[in-house]
């Protein structure tokens, strides 16, 4: 059965009648989950469960966004307390090989909750590079200000999510780290210059454009083009995400439901299309958009097929693990940092 390039979120905790049958009819590629998808671990279990029933294909992606710190889908009690980025960064300073262990280690414990509960995507690691005076969207959620920093750790990151068998979506592309606005709510502008950008925001990316998938950034680079944001610029996806970057993997947009975008939800979905984007992600589980997505959406096909295919491909079989023996690991390093992982 044909499946349609797009993700989707739900509702709730389980599906009800609508979204099953629009599921059931509209084949999304993937779907994924956020907080109000969230109580317990048997009920994520089972959600997953029945998206994947529902649309008929046992290992649908489903993602989420389980970095740590204060972006954290799964959280106490069932599931622990992640650190923030930073702390990967501030560690690394202090010892760049105990930096990189924990960020690896960090990651595989977030791929062993995840495998529990059948979810085989995470959103992350993230390259962004954020600078003085920028919103604060990103923040402690960056790994430091240097681009090869920025890539090392991430590197790290990707390699523990896919020892426990969790494939990594790389965000945001080409850059969310210099934007003054939060793209939720607004529509962010980055004056920097091509050649800054490229020295530095781009720079991280171009080390991790191996990566099975990568999530666009809702940022306007004006030195690029001045009009579109990343997601919706066929400048900035052919010349610097394909081009100078170098990502050749299945390409995402950031949820097509936030206020960085203009238009109806379909035109902003056309938009992504006509842009060279692989997939779109839509996210806050409102049927009637979910529906104005579904209409404007081609059946996944071409290169976008031959890129999805791939990055499920890439996909490991889990190694084995001693789960209480990583987490003690893990706390010990960030004592190193001046904090702990629980």
């Amino acid at each position: 059965m044909n499946t349609r390039a797009f993700i989707t979120g739900v509702s709730g905790t389980e599906l009800n009648a609508a979204e099953r049958e629009f599921i059931r009819a509209e084949r999304p590629w993937g779907f994924i989950l956020f907080k109000r998808n969230i109580e317990t671990p048997q009920q994520v279990a089972l959600l997953v469960q029945e998206l994947r029933k529902a649309v008929g294909t046992p290992d649908a992606p489903v993602l989420i966004d389980q970095e740590g710190g204060r972006v954290q889908r799964l959280g106490p009690p069932h599931w622990p307390v992640y650190p923030p980025g930073a702390l990967f960064g501030a560690l690394y300073d202090i010892d760049r090989s105990l930096g990189l262990s924990a960020a690896r280690l960090s990651a595989r414990l977030i791929a062993a909750d995840l495998g529990d509960l059948g979810i085989n995507v995470d959103c992350l690691p993230l390259a962004d590079v954020p600078v003085a005076g920028a919103d604060a969207v990103i923040g402690n959620r960056a790994y430091g200000t240097e681009p090869e920093k920025v890539a090392a750790i991430a590197r790290a990151v990707t390699e523990g999510l896919e020892q426990g068998g969790i494939l990594p979506v790389l965000k945001h592309i080409p850059g969310h780290g210099r934007a003054t606005a939060d793209s939720h709510f607004g529509l962010p502008v980055v004056d920097t210059s091509k050649k800054d950008l490229e020295r530095t925001d781009f720079a991280a990316f171009q080390p991790l454009a191996d990566l099975p998938m990568a999530m666009t950034a809702h940022v306007v680079f004006s030195a690029l083009d001045p009009v579109h944001p990343a997601t919706t610029s066929a400048t900035i996806i052919k010349q610097v995400i394909r081009g100078a970057i170098g990502f050749q993997g299945l390409l995402m947009s950031d949820d097509v439901s936030m206020n960085a975008l203009a238009g109806s939800i379909a035109e902003r979905t056309r938009a992504i299309f006509a842009a060279g984007c692989d997939m779109v992600l839509h996210c806050n589980g409102k049927l009637e958009e979910m529906r104005e997505v579904a209409a404007e959406t081609p059946e996944l096909s071409g290169k976008a097929l031959d890129r999805a295919r791939r990055a499920l491909a890439s996909r490991r079989v889990p190694q084995p693990f001693d789960r209480t023996a990583a987490r003690a690991d893990l706390d010990a390093l960030m004592s190193r940092a001046g904090t702990t992982g629980a």
